[in-house]
């Protein structure tokens, strides 16, 4: 069955995009909480970009004493084994794939689209990355880590690994913390990915050091397309 499509906020930085950033939040926030990054981040010298931003469906969240709230999905525990819901994860992936059959529809091939996600959103960026057969331009992962990490070998498919995935992290993270996503980085290179692994002295959120990073990666991502 085809998932519905998310509401989400969309910003252009000019006409006629020719590349999407399909960027995810994080648990709680919606997708107004990246908007302000797009100045900071882009360029003079890029194409013309659609930013897309959707907001999580509302879930509650068993972490958070059952709180309903934007969630890709429930979180059960602080044990990262067994943290992710795992149909909560594929429910989200289905309604990412959905946000990305609609660019393909306006004019804006997965080989254009990059698809981006801070800490729950990261998470989901890199289960879905993990099962694409036609692959993304690229994959950024900030803050987060690989969900059901025990069956990332089965769920990689010999197309995905072509994908490059810039992950950054910082070292003081008490939510997501930094080993967490060191030792994802570290499975998702067994598997074959090309990780650009970036270190930050920052907790869990972004800072000017880790958007410069990210817009040298994606000025790399825009010229080879």
């Amino acid at each position: 069955m085809d998932a519905p499509l998310l509401q989400t906020i969309e910003l252009q930085t000019a006409p006629d995009p020719a590349w999407t950033v399909l960027w995810l939040h994080g648990l709680g926030a919606d997708g107004n909480d990246f908007v302000p990054i797009v100045p900071e981040l882009v360029r003079e010298d890029w194409p013309a970009l659609r930013f897309v931003f959707p907001h999580a469906p509302e879930r509650e969240v068993t972490i958070n004493g059952g709180l309903r709230m934007r969630a890709w999905y429930d979180i059960r525990d602080a044990n990262l084994a067994s943290r992710a819901d795992e149909a909560g994860v594929e429910q989200s992936i289905r309604q990412v794939e959905a946000l990305i059959a609609r660019e393909a529809s306006r004019g804006v091939p997965a080989s254009r689209l990059v698809l981006a996600g801070f800490s729950q959103g990261g998470a989901i960026t890199l289960a879905a990355g993990l099962r694409r057969t036609e692959p993304l331009a690229g994959l950024i992962a900030l803050s987060a880590y690989l969900p059901m990490i025990e069956r990332a070998a089965s769920d990689t498919t010999a197309q995905a690994v072509g994908q490059p995935l810039f992950m950054g992290h910082g070292s003081q993270d008490p939510v997501v913390p930094y080993a967490a996503g060191e030792y994802s980085a570290a499975a998702l290179r067994r598997l074959g990915f090309s990780v650009d692994w970036h270190r930050y002295p920052m907790p869990h959120s972004v800072c000017a050091e880790e958007i410069r990073d990210l817009a040298a990666w994606l000025s790399q991502r825009f010229a080879a397309g």
